[in-house]
């Protein structure tokens, strides 16, 4: 058996490339990777780093060849329903039994725009007749940089989440579950809801404060002042609406999903936020 993971140089997928090293020989993991010289590390262990570039599927097709299991980490961008598509189809050319695939929590009852890509990828892969299991990942805890960052330069954590909870994990608690449903038998055509301790962003900030031995204030504002706030970092109109939404579908309960399969997968409750708090600290 041979597994491959899509997207392993990035933030998730190096976690999850660490955490398998641990338990499979080299040998049987392979990486597709858009750059492979940004994989020369993994080379280095012995890991088959293949080239694969999801917006040509000629080169998928040739990356998925003679494996067994794949994890497709969902892309980024304006376009990544194709991507995941393209992917897929590679996946049931070459022959792959297995697609674990990382989702967003309730994807298929989810108002937020950004589960629009992952319900139609899921429905693609079941439509697939491959076996799939689905990590619906809730939000990683690495995702509220922006806000610890304030926190330490004095100003306020700005949010228009209101008082709806979040399951917030360690990035590192998602890649051990991906990395689990890939080496252990019994997931196939699974769901599972993964998630963290459910905290309101007040309350995030607050714990924040606390490992930080810092003040940690909140501002929370309406979507148009978020949106004007995003704008005026410079970033891009696409991420501005993008950003905003999920502001809004946070409020609306989009992420207030309580679940114990991150907890199962993992085999240990999932680690306290300390650590990454620390981390995203760092300069």
């Amino acid at each position: 058996m041979k597994i491959l993971v899509t997207g392993a140089t990035g933030h998730l997928g190096s976690l999850v490339l660490d955490k398998l090293l641990e338990t499979v020989p080299a040998t049987e993991l392979a990486v597709s990777v858009r750059d492979v010289s940004k994989a020369a590390h993994l080379q280095a262990k012995g890991v088959d780093v293949r080239q694969g570039n999801f917006d040509q599927p000629e080169t998928l097709r040739e990356a998925l060849r003679g494996i067994s299991r794949m994890l497709l980490i969902s892309t980024a961008g304006e376009h990544r329903q194709a991507q995941h598509q393209a992917a897929v189809d590679a996946a049931r050319e070459a022959g792959v039994q297995f697609v674990a695939y990382t989702s967003i929590v309730n994807a298929q009852a989810s108002k937020a725009a950004l589960a629009d890509d992952h319900r139609a990828t899921e429905a693609y892969i079941r439509e697939s007749g491959m076996s799939y299991v689905f990590l619906r990942n809730n939000w990683y805890v690495e995702n509220e940089q922006g806000g610890i960052q304030a926190v330490l330069q004095g100003m306020p954590w700005v949010h228009a989440t209101g008082a709806a909870q979040v399951g917030w994990a360690a990035r590192e608690d998602y890649a051990h579950a991906a990395a689990a449903v890939l080496t252990q038998d019994g997931h196939a055509n699974k769901i599972y809801e993964l998630a963290g301790p459910l905290r309101t962003t007040a309350e995030l900030a607050a714990l924040v404060g606390e490992v930080l031995g810092v003040e940690a204030r909140v501002l929370e504002v309406d979507d148009e002042a978020y949106a004007q706030g995003l704008r005026a970092a410079g970033l891009p109109e696409f991420l501005v609406a993008v950003f905003t939404d999920m502001q809004k579908a946070i409020r609306e309960g989009a992420l207030a999903t309580a679940s114990d399969d991150l907890e199962r997968l993992l085999g240990r409750p999932p680690q306290p936020l300390d650590h990454a708090i620390r981390a995203m600290a760092q300069p």
